[in-house]
């Protein structure tokens, strides 16, 4: 049966991720231990205790990527592999490690420096996103194109078919959920994010990332990942395009699930911390095996699983 790995993305964050496996582990430490060394504070301190840094984006991305790859090398040293891999926004970047075309102590400094350019591209407040649930995605669209006329405002996550994330500017979400109000939406929900991230308001963020990306070298992918801004295999030379491109283009979840399915996958395992993607999943394709990994319990699950 092949199997995918799908790796957590930005909002399943939370106080304590990891600490289990960290404590019981040698893996798991080693991996904060490099994240530590490379960012100049203690990874383990920011994941496993009460504070306000590890909602601020610049935080959050590298903290996450840490326990998601962390939870990887621990599969992959009990000999678990993938046939595919993919993730859901930041969670592109483990799967990129996962791949091997990117090796762990450029991923993790390299998502610092994002999270930061997307905080300083659209700082708290400057804009707003909304979860839409059980509308027509043509629907979606159109009241995005009309409320476009106050300023921007455009699908940020394809979700599932039914939940996209619509996200722009503040007065411009706001006419676009009148809009679907008047088409007889009845659930939207504001998402509690620190900005409008994969819209157009991001692009200052695109452009420093640009220039990031043109330091780094990419390794020779030796699997398929996904892209979230195509939904399709991503091709060794579009690597640095794509992530560029992904900070300000729409995340398409449900789509990549279908090429992953179109790959022959019948088994998919979200790593790293949180169930987000496993929601997903069910809502997407109730044939596919769901399995997942944040703690001893959900990875001696997995472990059963894949056996």
């Amino acid at each position: 049966m092949k199997t995918a790995f799908l790796f957590s993305g930005q909002g399943a964050q939370y106080a304590g991720m990891g600490k289990e496996l960290f404590e019981q582990e040698e893996i798991v430490r080693e991996t904060f231990a490099e994240a530590s060394e490379v960012l100049g504070y203690d990874m383990a301190e920011l994941c496993f205790t009460e504070n306000e840094q590890l909602n601020q984006t610049e935080y959050t991305q590298p903290a996450i990527l840490t326990v998601s790859v962390a939870f990887w090398r621990l599969l992959k040293a009990k000999g678990f592999q993938a046939e595919a891999v993919a993730g859901l926004s930041l969670g592109e970047y483990t799967a990129l490690v996962a791949s091997g075309a990117l090796d762990f102590q450029t991923a993790v400094a390299l998502v610092a420096k994002r999270g930061s350019y997307m905080t300083n591209a659209a700082p708290k407040g400057t804009g707003k996103m909304v979860a839409v649930m059980n509308a027509p995605i043509d629907v979606i669209e159109s009241a995005c194109e009309e409320a476009s006329a106050l300023g921007i405002v455009s699908p940020a996550n394809y979700n599932t078919p039914q939940q996209i994330v619509i996200g722009g500017e503040v007065a411009a979400v706001d006419q676009a959920m009148e809009l679907l109000k008047e088409n007889g939406v009845k659930r939207m929900i504001p998402l509690n994010v620190s900005g409008p991230f994969h819209t157009a308001l991001l692009k200052p963020a695109a452009d420093q990332l640009k220039t990031a990306l043109e330091e780094i070298t990419f390794d020779e992918m030796q699997i398929s990942v996904i892209s979230n801004t195509t939904a399709k295999v991503m091709a060794q030379d579009e690597i640095k395009t794509l992530l560029e491109r992904q900070v300000m283009s729409p995340v398409r979840f449900y789509e990549s699930v279908d090429t992953l399915k179109e790959l022959g996958i019948e088994r998919v395992i979200e790593i790293g911390p949180g169930k987000v993607l496993s929601g997903f999943i069910k809502k997407i394709d109730k044939t596919l095996v769901m399995s997942r990994v944040e703690d001893s319990k959900t990875l001696s699950e997995t472990e059963a699983l894949l056996s």
